[in-house]
């Protein structure tokens, strides 16, 4: 029999430290601010094919070197094709980069393979559109979890989304990671995670509330969070292995996914322990929540 491990006993020092993250997270957030990409505050994107392996370092001092001082160069699938990131809201500025590079490839020229341009309006539309979804998600989720369980596991596990979702904006805040639509598609997806892995332990307490007619709260929630945690880990280490090869074997383009990702999964384990069962605890659940409302309906008597 798997011995219980009394994940409870340390839930104030655990608070404690949730408290500080967040509090660090918030702070950098308001303070340092987010790193937004090209997506949301608009500029310039250009694809460059090249007949050779191109030097992404050699690219960067040339367009330093001929006035681009703020351009970001990525390489971007093959190693012949690059991808150069502009900020600007002027439509022909692709095309300036492009002939400045053209015009120093040496040996090795650079084709355009296409260049797109994203205005300031746009970007604004979609950082508000996204932060619209992430609000969306989170109301639906907390109306599933009030009908599918009972209103105070629906306000544990939305505490426990607004936990993931702050403190993974605020490290990728601190180290000013460039924040654009895959990382938003990142973020939502921790969403997701966080949430199945809360419900696991929710179903399990729930279950257990019928077995375990005479533990306590605290009781229960260690019991129920011991059963789940050899599924929890097993499900969190294959995933951080996933993402770790997308992180050092990605690239680029998929850094910023890849560590918000790996953040946010830190974070929604942590979360589904810490954070969600201890607002069960704050909020007195008792075997009496569980219980269905008796109808108020007067029985029809049909006896003759």
């Amino acid at each position: 029999m798997l011995r219980t491990i009394n994940f409870m006993g340390v839930r104030n020092v655990a608070f404690g430290v949730t408290l500080f993250l967040t509090a660090m997270a918030l702070f950098s957030c308001f303070h340092k601010g987010m790193n937004w990409g090209l997506d949301f505050t608009g500029g310039t994107l250009i694809e460059l094919t090249y007949e050779h392996p191109a030097d992404v370092m050699k690219v960067r001092s040339q367009l330093t070197e001929a006035g681009y001082h703020e351009a970001i160069v990525q390489s971007f699938g093959a190693t012949t094709d690059l991808l150069v990131r502009m900020p600007g809201e002027d439509p022909q500025l692709g095309h300036q980069v492009a002939e400045a590079l053209q015009k120093v490839g040496g040996d090795n020229p650079a084709v355009v393979k296409r260049v797109e341009f994203v205005g300031p309006q746009v970007g604004e539309e979609l950082r508000d559109q996204g932060g619209l979804g992430m609000l969306m998600a989170l109301g639906g989720i907390l109306i599933y979890l009030a009908f599918r369980f009972q209103w105070k596991f629906a306000v544990g596990a939305i505490v426990s989304l607004i936990h993931d979702v702050i403190v993974t904006v605020g490290i990728l805040s601190f180290f000013q990671v460039t924040f654009d639509l895959t990382v938003l598609a990142a973020v939502l997806a921790i969403i997701g995670y966080s949430l199945n892995d809360t419900i696991v332990v929710f179903d399990r307490v729930r279950e257990n509330f019928r077995v375990l007619r005479k533990a306590s709260l605290i009781e229960n929630i260690n019991i129920s969070t011991t059963q789940t945690l050899l599924r929890t880990m097993a499900t969190s280490i294959s995933t951080l292995l996933a993402i770790s090869a997308l992180l050092f074997f990605g690239g680029d383009n998929l850094f910023g996914f890849s560590i918000a990702l790996f953040i946010g999964v830190l974070a929604g384990t942590y979360s589904s322990i810490y954070i969600a069962n201890v607002v069960l605890i704050w909020l007195n659940l008792s075997s009496e929540d569980l219980i269905p409302p008796a109808s108020t309906e007067k029985e029809v008597d049909d006896r003759p």
